[in-house]
């Protein structure tokens, strides 16, 4: 591996702007220098071409789980990329039928079979098609293709998926999106969101409902924490009506929110479950649907029925992917990171609302999953200049985060929280800290 003094940063940079093309990023006026140059990682921590570390609040995006340099799983992959680099799913390999079946140990209820993909939004395409096809194989004579979904929720960046996203701006450009998508409100502590849900599948006909899609926590828009009793109350709409409850767990899932999957905080088993991001700790690409017993069955029939799932994902499943995922799991299980995700989760939440200023309007969160909301000390909403201000000074302090504005999830601009599990207290003092320093350089 180069290391960092044998790197030309200047051709790098150049190469970057001239050639590479960075997520929700206006090049008009961008500069060489606007991206910090990453060159390591370990632990919790990132190092830039100059030598500065950082501390990585954001978990990479909300993925990095067991943290950065975890040499097992390097050396799991080197190991499987020896005895067998590549296979489609055509046939049997041994790391993905050895991580199905580790998988449905550890899995809510009996969510027992995996359709591996190569990313969240991949998993949500798969989860859309699911519904569909399993709505019209056990309604006969209905039409079942609508997925109702909530507005802030992200699912990914496909087409079925991006459909099923609740933040309007993300959508905006790339309309018009798949049609049968149905979006509501998020649940809120005074408004029994199950009961608004109930009302949409009446009106739309529930003749006409494949799904209930919705993230345990939302993530991408900005860290929304349901009331205890939403989930269990949306698990018996979804039953009366016939429609199937499904789970977007990338972001929550393996521990992110002081639980192994976040549908144990409420127990609750959904019958599709999509995972990804922390299920390899971002050391390969990997995303898996998730089905119960009963929605497997429907799938299930003679040679010239039709029933199979006719999907095809060329490196869904990919062995080195899977051994990755592998001794992921192994790390996460043998040191029950989420434990550590719950118990240092709670101090860093509170240390944050301990935040004296006219500036926070909310903090919220559950495990290692949480947000700070920002707004201006009359209330008003918090420009772009100075929201941007306000990362740098983060930046500046040598913590790391993610920012949603407010463009994308429609509220004031959030400051969000994802780091490895590893996270000590001492590195929440951190965070906290660094907090503290942006907002006197924004007052």
């Amino acid at each position: 591996m180069s290391s960092a003094a044998s790197i030309d940063l200047r051709d790098v940079r150049k190469q970057d702007l001239n050639h590479v093309w960075h997520p929700l990023m206006q090049y008009e006026g961008r500069s060489e220098d606007d991206l910090l140059v990453i060159v390591s990682a370990d632990g919790c921590e990132i190092t830039d071409s100059d030598g500065k570390t950082y501390l990585d609040a954001y978990g990479g995006i909300w993925n990095v789980n067991v943290g950065y340099g975890r040499d097992e799983i390097v050396e799991a992959v080197y190991e499987q990329m020896k005895t067998l680099p590549f296979y489609p799913m055509t046939q049997i390999n041994v790391p993905a039928a050895r991580l199905a079946a580790r998988l449905a140990e550890l899995s809510p209820g009996d969510l027992n079979h995996f359709y591996f993909v190569n990313s969240g939004s991949e998993a949500n395409e798969t989860a859309i098609k699911v519904a569909r096809q399993y709505g019209r194989a056990t309604h006969s004579g209905e039409s079942r293709f609508k997925i109702i979904c909530r507005y802030k929720g992200y699912h990914g960046f496909t087409m079925g998926a991006m459909s099923a996203t609740g933040q309007v701006r993300r959508r905006a450009p790339f309309e018009p999106l798949a049609p049968g998508f149905i979006h509501v409100e998020l649940p809120t502590a005074d408004a029994h969101g199950a009961d608004d849900i109930a009302r949409v599948i009446e009106r739309e006909g529930p003749d006409t409902v494949a799904a209930v899609l919705a993230e345990p926590v939302v993530g991408g828009g900005g860290v929304h924490v349901p009331p205890d009793d939403y989930f269990p109350a949306l698990r018996e709409v979804c039953d009366h009506y016939g429609c199937l409850l499904m789970f977007d767990e990338v972001i929550t899932g393996f521990g992110r929110t002081g639980k192994l999957f976040a549908a144990e905080h409420w127990d609750v088993v959904p019958d599709v479950m999509t995972i990804a991001k922390g299920v390899s700790s971002g050391y390969l690409p990997l995303g898996a649907c998730a089905v119960t017993e009963k929605v497997w069955s429907a799938f299930l029939g003679g040679a010239d029925e039709g029933k199979e799932f006719a999907q095809v994902s060329t490196y869904g499943g990919h062995p080195a992917c899977c051994a990755a995922a592998l001794a992921n799991i192994e790390i996460l299980t043998r040191e029950r990171l989420w434990e550590n995700s719950e118990a240092v989760g709670a101090y860093l939440l509170a240390r944050l609302k301990d935040l004296s200023s006219p500036l926070v309007k909310e903090v919220r969160g559950l495990g290692l999953m949480l947000a700070v909301e920002l707004q201006n000390e009359d209330g008003t909403e918090l420009d772009g200049e100075r929201t941007k201000k306000f990362g740098g000074a983060l930046r500046d302090a040598g913590v790391i985060t993610g920012k949603m504005s407010h463009v994308m999830v429609g509220s004031e601009p959030v400051f969000t929280l994802a780091s490895p599990l590893i996270l000590t207290e001492e590195q929440a003092d951190r965070i906290a800290g660094a907090f503290v320093t942006a907002l006197r350089a924004i007052s």
